[in-house]
C-alpha cells in the first residue's frame, strides 16, 4: 500500500502522545537523557538547560551556506558551525577553523554539537545522516531525504532506535503562501478540487549525481502531498536528455491521488529561457495560483469557471463564469527561517515534525515510481516501491568520485561532503 501520509495544519503535533516520523509516539519511550536535557543527547547531557542548541552544518555549498546563516540567527541555537573537508578552500570559509567555527569532518564536530543538518549531495545524504543519528544527533536532511526508499526507511528506524528527531527539509511547506493554497483548497473556497499543475524550470544547475526529477520534483511532490492532504496512488513519468547523457534533463510527472480523486502534474527541466516556480489549483468554482517568482502576489486567486450550460436555448454546451482576481495578502517570512525555529522546537519539546520521516518517505517513494517509470515506460503503482524490499537497482546512479582533498583521518561520512560546493538545490 501506499504511505500515508495527512500534514498536519500550522504546527499542531504538542504533548507526550505526538507521533515521530517513524510512527511511533513520542515522549514516555524516549532514552532518559533525552528527557532529562530537553532535547539534547549524546555528549550534551549535563549541560546547562538554558545553553541553547550547538548545530553542525554538513556541507556548505549553494544551500548549506543558506543553512548555516539561518541557524545562525535562530533562537535556541547557542552556535551554529561549518562540517566540509573542502572548507579550507571555501571562499570566506577558511577562517572558521581558526576559530572554532568550522570543521573538515564530522567526526572531528559530532562531540561539539547536538544536532545536524545534512545538506550535502542526495546520494550521501543516508551515510551521513546515520552518522550523526547514531551518535545521539537530531538530524535535519535536505531533499530528497535518501536516493532510494529503503534508505529513506532505515533512517527512520535508527532514529527510533537513537531516540532523536528526524526531519526533512521540505522547505516549501513552511512557506506561508503554499499554507495558503491548502487553506483555499481545504476550505473548497475553490469549489471540488480538480487538478493541480506544478511547473519549476530554468537554465540549469546541471547536477552531477542525479537527474532532474531527483533535483526538482521533489518540491513539487511535497507541495502537492501538503496541499492534497494525502500521497499519489500512482506515477506516470516522461523524459528527455537534451545535454546530458546520463540523465534526463527535462521531466513531466503525471500523479494520480485516486482516494481523493484528483490528478497533479508537475513539469521541471534545466534547459529553459526562463526561472519559472508555479503551482495552478483548479477547482469548480474558483482558481488560484502559487507563483513564488511574484514577491508582490504570491497567491492569486481567479474567479474563474466552466458550468455547464442550463440555458437549452444555447448552442454552447458550456458557460464560462469570468471574475475578479484577488490577491490575498501574504505576511512572509523566509521559509527556511520557519522552518530552523520548527527544527529547534521539536528537538527541545519532543513534539513530531510536520516534514519528519514519514514525510520525506512519502516523497522519495514518488521520486523512486517516477523513476522506474523513466526506466520502464509506465504508469508504476506506488505499492510496487513501499514496503520493506531491496532499493530496485540503478535508478539513481551514484555520484562521480571526488577528487578533492580529504581531511586527516576523515570519517566515512565526511569524506562524501566534499562536492557539496557546486551542489544547488534550488
Amino acid at each position: 500500500m501506499h504511505t500515508e501520509y495527512s500534514a498536519p495544519k500550522r504546527f499542531s503535533s504538542t504533548g507526550t502522545n505526538a507521533m515521530r516520523g517513524d510512527g511511533t509516539k513520542m515522549g514516555a519511550d524516549r532514552s532518559q537523557s533525552y528527557q532529562d536535557d530537553r532535547g539534547l543527547t549524546g555528549e550534551s547531557v549535563g549541560r546547562p538547560a538554558g545553553a541553547g542548541i550547538r548545530i553542525g552544518v554538513v556541507g556548505v555549498g549553494y544551500w548549506g551556506s543558506k543553512q548555516l546563516r539561518v541557524m545562525q540567527s535562530t533562537p535556541g541555537v547557542a552556535r551554529a558551525v561549518a562540517i566540509d573537508a573542502r572548507l579550507p578552500l571555501l571562499s570566506g570559509m577558511g577562517h572558521l577553523l581558526a576559530n572554532g567555527g568550522g570543521y573538515t569532518s564530522l567526526r572531528a564536530a559530532l562531540p561539539h554539537i547536538d544536532a545536524v543538518v545534512v545538506a550535502t549531495p542526495p546520494a550521501s545524504h543516508v551515510e551521513v545522516a546515520l552518522e550523526a543519528i547514531r551518535a545521539g544527533k537530531h538530524v535535519l536532511v535536505e531533499k530528497p531525504m535518501a536516493t532510494s526508499p529503503a534508505g529513506a526507511r532505515q533512517l527512520i528506524d535508527a532514529a527510533r532506535a537513537a531516540g532523536v528527531t528526524l526531519m526533512t527539509g521540505h522547505t516549501f511547506e513552511y512557506n506561508g503562501a503554499v499554507m495558503m493554497l491548502r487553506e483555499l483548497v481545504e476550505s473548497q473556497e475553490l469549489g471540488d478540487l480538480y487538478y493541480l499543475d506544478s511547473a519549476r524550470l530554468n537554465l540549469g544547475l546541471y547536477q552531477s549525481d542525479v537527474n532532474v526529477v531527483s533535483d526538482l520534483a521533489p518540491h513539487d511532490i511535497s507541495i502537492a502531498n501538503y496541499v492534497l492532504g494525502s500521497t499519489p496512488t500512482s506515477v506516470r513519468a516522461w523524459g528527455s536528455h537534451h545535454v546530458d547523457p546520463v540523465f534526463e534533463d527535462v521531466a513531466h510527472l503525471e500523479l494520480d491521488y485516486a482516494d481523493i480523486g484528483v490528478g497533479a502534474h508537475i513539469h521541471v527541466s534545466w534547459l529553459d529561457p526562463r526561472k519559472v516556480r508555479l503551482v495552478t489549483a483548479v477547482g469548480s468554482k474558483k482558481m488560484a495560483v502559487f507563483d513564488d517568482t511574484d514577491a508582490a502576489e504570491r497567491i492569486r486567486v481567479h474567479d474563474k469557471a466552466v458550468l455547464p450550460n442550463t440555458d437549452r436555448r444555447s448552442p454552447s454546451r458550456f458557460s464560462y463564469h469570468q471574475g475578479a482576481i484577488t490577491s490575498p495578502v501574504v505576511p512572509f517570512e523566509e521559509p527556511l527561517a520557519v522552518q530552523a525555529r520548527h527544527f529547534i522546537e521539536c528537538m527541545r519539546t519532543g513534539t513530531a515534525p510536520r516534514t519528519d520521516g514519514a514525510n520525506g518517505l512519502a516523497v522519495v517513494e514518488v521520486i523512486e515510481a517516477a523513476q522506474l517509470s523513466l526506466a520502464q515506460d509506465r504508469r508504476v503503482q506506488l505499492e510496487e516501491v513501499a514496503g520493506d524490499g531491496p532499493s530496485l537497482p540503478g535508478l539513481v546512479p551514484a555520484p562521480p568520485s571526488s577528487t578533492a582533498p580529504s581531511s586527516p583521518a576523515p570519517s566515512a561520512a565526511a569524506a562524501s561532503v566534499t562536492a557539496t560546493a557546486a551542489s544547488v538545490r534550488a
